[in-house]
């Protein structure tokens, strides 16, 4: 399960630092200061927890079987959080309208709050 989570964790890193490029040299110029904005905080949210994987997958304090329900909230967290961002402030670009994505934005964020908090409390167990 480490190897997993670790490589999971790779992933994003390289994807968030892909989009992070992506929006600094291209859509700059094409997206609105507020879309871009926006866009922005879908890539850090991606960063931060391709870092959070990294310290769960690496971590000895926390045991593997308590990892699996962090990964999995992560990940889907992130997809909904940062890739529903991603496709809402690109809309104007493609021209499809994705706002019934909003409502995933939030549902996304308190996903990966849990992830969080599941860590949290498992170390708070720790003796």
């Amino acid at each position: 399960m480490n190897k997993k989570i670790i490589l999971a964790a790779l992933i994003l890193g390289a994807i968030s630092i892909i989009l992070g490029a992506f929006g600094a040299h291209v859509l700059k110029t094409l997206l609105a200061i507020e879309q871009l904005n926006s866009f922005e905080t879908g890539v850090r949210y991606l960063m931060y927890h391709a870092l959070f994987l990294l310290f769960v997958g690496t971590s000895n304090i926390i045991l593997e079987i308590e990892k699996k329900i962090p990964y999995y909230l992560t990940l889907l967290g992130t997809l909904l959080f940062s890739g529903s961002l991603f496709l809402l402030t690109t809309s104007s670009i493609t021209g499809i309208d994705f706002r019934f994505l909003g409502p995933l934005t939030p549902i996304g964020g308190l996903l990966l709050i849990a992830a969080w908090i599941w860590i949290f409390a498992k170390i708070l167990k720790k003796k």
